[in-house]
């Protein structure tokens, strides 16, 4: 979207207008795609690769091309009838190949890969920077799916139907325009989707706010609107639950997302709908008078499982028959919901030091992802056993354990999990393994603890590993807990040298989000290994090789995030929101103290949300860090709600056209707190033009502000393509980190 300057005629909920405002001399900027605008973004560009694009620069970039394009990484699969589907990319198809394969070929080490969409090839043939951002499988045959292509790497992306055994598009087949669109098929001719159609379509978030049944052949345009939402709410979402062979009632699914953290979630059971041919009605008064709404509170989120509904509450929520405590999960019988009673049955419950992250349902079986002070650990209930519990064992400390169903609805694989364990030093292993298989049919010596007369669960076999990309030899993870400013402990990740010197000289990057309810938790990446830990395998070294020492990373886990449960992530939101800013610094200061560290060698680095948490690094801690690198961020949160998608986060900051909200969030706008006598670190701002979730703005008028104060190092840089990542291919991703670390490894150690 562009955005305009406001006029002295608009008014806020304060009673202020814009004019009275503090004047912002960066409004012009705000015009994203404006020739000037575009002018301005090319000169920065020039300036800050003059001074970093160099051969360190290339050999940084380089190495992470190599990485990420390695044809060894573990190609990730998910099964839709006999087929496992895999989107790739390397250095030969940038932009991606969708494919598939059998079983047996993909437990080879080369497996015969059947190509479905070149997206290179589609790219250069319709003469559009196609982005992959999707597909979805049609499951009465697994012969047709719903392709999404963004056309620049943003949130907004074009829906075509794909033959899977023409490959081909289908002549005359669904065909949504670019948008942010959601969608969900209901059988082979109809799917539910929201979308854009014109500009009463969408909320002020940007998203859509109608729901349509979209017939095969028919114009968007045309399809009836079944539901709707305010335009003040976030967005509507769409879903469905079709099962094709299932004896359980096939349901659409409409959220009405009030806020971020709020939504109502309505149901149609649609075989109660069907006309006499089994075709789904148009007429929207049917849709209506077969909606049911789970009526509990708006915080509660909701979900489906065959014919069970679940409750996972953002706050402690007192129901009828139980009291289901915050990041709990609960069940209730579907026909109870349809008939009004929500006796809702507690099947875990979070605590102090534990929190539910994800679950994932097998055919018979439910489990929990859960996090234990940032230590993963899986439990499996037996939905057939009331519930009954066991704990897998033998997950190792700092890392990541996963799993995910392969396929419920093929009775040959019902029970059948993938496995991914992964570590900061530890490359990603996927394993394949059967729940309630003879505990016998082991592939090592790991199994379960029950903890009641809980399913059997044997250890996978590893079908799977990836390589390291980067030398771990000598290296070594610890965690480690801060004291927050209120005294609340933080809890952080180290990573560096096992024979690290605590003589404060080590060059230390520091890493966090504490928005949204996300969690950060141990993984490999490569991008950090290779621009910061150490070098690649595979080419020459790189920067935390120069100096003779290795660079230290470390990843916090502060309030704002999940790493605790909902409770976590709430009491750092809005006028609490400084709590974030002081437990990071407060890992800052600790790293100082135990001698990792110290302010001149020590660096931050931030993106989205994240680059907000950076960017009040550098205005309201510029003592504690040497440099900041400041990624696709919000930083001017006076007008955060007025650019790209912005509105739909006030549940997270507040509403700056309040004036009490104002209050509180004039304390962590970055872009109101610089100061003209102020000494402050090198910062390099780096976003997209094609972002169309947070926007280059924001990032375009901080520099812009800095620079204009005579305030040194300050350095900006926008991609013209990637979208909110800034990473529409792997080209562009290691372009962009590598100028990230170029600059920070300059600034803590002068090469």
């Amino acid at each position: 979207m562009t955005s305009t300057e406001p006029t002295e005629a608009e008014q806020s909920d304060s009673g202020q207008t814009e004019a009275e405002m503090p004047e912002d001399e960066n409004l012009w900027l705000e015009d994203i795609h404006g020739d000037g605008q575009l002018a301005w973004v090319k000169d920065q560009n020039q300036k800050t690769l003059a001074r970093f694009h160099d051969d360190l620069f290339d050999s940084i970039a380089g190495d992470l091309r190599t990485a990420l394009d390695s044809d060894d990484r573990i190609p990730m699969v998910t099964k839709r009838g006999d087929h496992f589907f895999n989107f790739w990319r390397d250095k030969t198809n940038p932009k991606g190949l969708w494919r598939r394969t059998t079983w047996d070929s993909y437990r080879t080490e080369a497996p015969d890969w059947e190509i479905l969409l070149d997206v290179d090839e589609l790219a250069a043939r319709e003469d559009t920077a196609w982005v992959w951002a999707g597909a979805m499988v049609r499951r009465s045959d697994n012969r047709r799916a719903l392709v999404l292509l963004s056309p620049d790497g943003g949130d907004s992306h074009r829906v075509r139907e794909f033959d899977l055994v023409d490959k081909a598009f289908v002549d005359g087949g669904f065909d949504i325009p670019a948008a942010k669109t959601r969608l969900a098929w209901l059988d082979d001719d109809t799917v539910l989707v929201a979308t854009e159609t014109d500009e009463d379509s969408l909320t002020t978030s940007s998203y859509p706010r109608q729901a349509r049944v979209l017939r095969r052949g028919q114009d968007i345009v045309e399809a009836p609107i079944v539901a709707e939402v305010p335009r003040d709410h976030v967005a509507i979402f769409v879903g469905s639950d079709v099962r094709p062979g299932d004896e359980t009632t096939d349901r659409a699914v409409i959220v009405d997302a009030l806020d971020f953290f709020n939504s109502r979630l309505s149901f149609v059971d649609l075989d109660e709908i069907r006309t006499a041919d089994g075709s789904l009605p148009t007429d929207p008064e049917a849709w209506s008078n077969a909606l049911t709404t789970v009526d509990v509170p708006t915080d509660v989120e909701v979900g489906f499982e065959r014919d069970l509904v679940l409750f996972r509450p953002q706050s402690t929520w007192t129901a009828t028959t139980a009291e289901v405590p915050a990041g709990g999960l609960a069940v209730a019988d579907i026909a109870d919901v349809k008939a009004g009673r929500i006796n809702p049955r507690v099947i875990f419950a979070s605590d102090s030091h534990t929190s539910l992250q994800s679950f994932t349902f097998t055919r018979d079986y439910l489990v929990l992802e859960l996090l234990a002070d940032v230590q993963s650990r899986l439990t499996v209930l037996d939905l057939r056993n009331d519930f009954s519990t066991s704990t897998l064992t033998g997950v190792p400390a700092n890392h990541m354990v996963g799993l995910g169903a392969v396929d419920k609805f093929d009775p040959a694989t019902a029970n059948d999990y993938w496995m991914v364990s992964t570590g900061f030093l530890t490359p990603s292993t996927l394993s394949y393994g059967t729940l309630g298989a003879d505990p016998g049919d082991t592939h090592s010596a790991e199994g379960v603890k029950p903890e009641t007369a809980g399913p059997a669960v044997p250890s996978p076999e590893v079908v799977k590993s990836a390589p390291a990309l980067f030398p771990a030899e000598g290296l070594s993870v610890e965690q480690h807990f801060a004291t927050s400013t209120d005294g609340t402990t933080i809890p952080y990740f180290q990573i560096g040298s096992d024979d690290l010197e605590l003589d404060g000289n080590n060059p230390t990057l520091l890493d966090g989000y504490g928005g949204f309810e996300v969690s950060r938790t141990p993984g490999y990446s490569p991008v950090v290994g290779i621009g910061w830990l150490g070098r690649s395998t595979r080419g020459k070294a790189t920067t935390s090789m120069q100096s003779g020492r290795r660079g230290v990373y470390v990843l916090a886990n502060i309030r704002g995030g999940g790493e605790y449960g909902p409770e976590w992530h709430t009491s750092a939101m809005r006028e609490n929101r400084m709590r974030c800013y002081e437990d990071y610094s407060a890992v800052a200061r600790d790293l100082i103290d135990r001698g990792v560290t110290s302010p001149q060698k020590l660096a931050c680095a931030g993106g989205s949300n994240g680059g907000l948490l950076v960017g009040n690094m550098l205005t309201q801690y510029p003592e504690l860090f040497g440099a900041v690198s400041c990624g696709v961020p919000l930083l001017d949160m006076r007008r955060y709600t007025k650019l790209s998608a912005g509105y739909s986060w006030k549940a997270e900051y507040g509403d700056p056209d309040i004036a009490e909200d104002w209050e509180f969030i004039r304390r962590f706008s970055p872009y109101h707190l610089i100061e003209d006598d102020r000494d402050y670190p090198p910062a390099l701002f780096w976003t997209a033009t094609s972002d169309d979730r947070v926007g280059p703005v924001q990032a375009r008028k901080m520099a812009a502000r800095m620079q204009a104060k005579g305030i040194e190092d300050v350095w900006f840089f926008e991609d013209t393509e990637g979208g909110h990542s800034a990473a529409s291919d792997n080209e562009q991703t290691a372009f962009t980190r590598a100028l990230s670390y170029r600059f920070l490894w300059n600034a803590l150690t002068g090469e």
